[in-house]
């Protein structure tokens, strides 16, 4: 049946119901982008890490992969090797490749830059 907009009025239960799924449903695929933002296609160095798979000259995460870096040394904290790579734990930290001082907000781990957060 179709009902026309009236200002003013509460919209019906079905209606509020309705955009209560639909804002739940954004949040949850805004905060599962922003989560899995970080895993990313690597340049393939040898066999890929676990969780990735082999497309030409790349190693492509599924989407259960953990963050994978390019291993330079010991493997930084929340990481463990795997051929070539450090993978990331579940409890894994941000990691970039130290380059003299590290930015703010990270602290030094051997050839590693490690987020704080």
């Amino acid at each position: 049946m179709f009902r026309p907009y009236h200002p003013g009025r509460a919209p019906d239960r079905l209606s509020r119901r309705y955009f209560s799924y639909l804002g739940l449903a954004s949040l949850l695929f805004w905060v599962g982008g922003a989560l899995a933002g970080d895993v990313k296609p690597i340049p393939k160095d040898g066999a890929c890490p676990p969780g990735y798979y082999s497309s030409g000259k790349y190693c492509v995460p599924r989407k259960s992969a953990n963050p994978v870096i390019e291993k330079q040394g010991a493997c930084p904290p929340g990481y463990y090797s795997n051929g070539n790579y450090c993978v990331g734990r579940d409890n894994a930290k941000d990691v970039v490749e130290k380059l003299g001082a590290c930015p703010p907000g990270y602290y030094s781990n051997g050839n590693y830059c490690v987020s704080r957060k």
